[in-house]
């Protein structure tokens, strides 16, 4: 089989050939969710279609390339060029292969990365990708959507993005420039270090039953002794778990009041936990006051 052949059947795997354009475009609406497009994020395109030139001539790509290639010749992608890449896109998918949860986090993935792309983050970027994300809540406890939301309302909670702040958002954006198929990565480099606080790890405004959902608790809780949150969580139809695996639906964090405490003060039920995300395992991490306002909400007080 000749070199041609098998970048062939590289590409053109049905999965393959779906994450490749849904990818493409997610990049291209990240790279210009702040309405401007910049030198080094045409690169990120560029970059795409060299990945792709061994397959220019064979059906999607032959109608797909030649346009993006066209587009960004002169440097510059405007609008115009954008939405009508995009709509090339829309029209190339075959909607009936990936589902729609699968075909959007494809998109997030090169979406942040697309943000990324030149180095730096922006408050308007952030702001587009907020509202691209609140169009999208129905990725909510998928990884990694919940961990983008909850920096990306961290973040612009102040209305600005400080030192600290751009590098903790850079680190881990760039582990996603999905622009290729085989280099989609999910490794959370924002989470690993201890100085990052456990509020950028909780998911933001969860949605929280009970009813035949397990529940597992660490930490330590101003309110409940461990006896008591097992109790209160069976008496509203729940299951708690004494530790973190496959089968588990919340991991509550307890935080003595602080919604602050270092990420290393919970050691190994959040480290496992997030390994499940990453798997696609949707657990989901819950600060306790989360929990409290979930009991309050089925008429309990907590």
């Amino acid at each position: 089989m000749d070199s041609e052949v098998r970048a062939y059947f590289r590409f053109t795997g049905k999965g393959r050939l779906e994450k490749s354009i849904n990818s493409l475009l997610g990049l291209l609406e990240g790279i210009a969710i702040d309405g401007r497009v910049t030198h080094g994020e045409v690169s990120m395109v560029r970059m795409w279609l060299a990945e792709h030139q061994d397959v220019a001539n064979r059906h999607p790509f032959s109608e797909l390339v030649p346009a993006l290639a066209a587009a960004v010749q002169d440097g510059v992608l405007d609008p115009e060029e954008r939405e009508d890449l995009a709509w090339l896109c829309q029209r190339l998918k075959s909607a009936d292969f990936y589902d729609m949860v699968t075909a959007d986090l494809q998109r997030l993935h090169a979406l942040v990365g697309g943000i990324a792309s030149d180095g730096t983050i922006t408050t308007e970027e952030m702001r587009g990708l907020s509202d691209w994300l609140a169009e999208h809540d129905h990725l909510r406890t998928c990884w990694p959507y919940d961990e983008i939301d909850t920096l990306t309302t961290k973040v612009l909670g102040d209305g600005r993005i400080d030192e600290v702040e751009h590098r903790m958002l850079l680190d881990f954006f760039t582990e996603f420039l999905a622009v290729l198929d085989e280099r989609t990565i999910v490794r959370p480099v924002a989470f690993d270090g201890p100085e990052q606080t456990i509020g950028a790890l909780c998911a933001v405004a969860p949605e929280v039953s009970f009813p035949e959902r397990t529940f597992c608790f660490t930490g330590a809780s101003s309110k409940y002794k461990r006896a008591e949150f097992e109790d209160l969580v069976r008496e509203l139809g729940g299951e708690p778990l004494p530790g973190v695996s496959a089968k588990l639906h919340y991991l509550v964090i307890g935080a003595e009041g602080n919604p602050c405490w270092a990420f290393a003060c919970y050691g190994r039920k959040v480290e496992k936990a997030v390994a499940l995300r990453r798997k696609g395992v949707r657990v989901v991490i819950l600060h306790e006051n989360d929990f409290h306002d979930a009991v309050l909400d089925v008429g309990r007080k907590p």
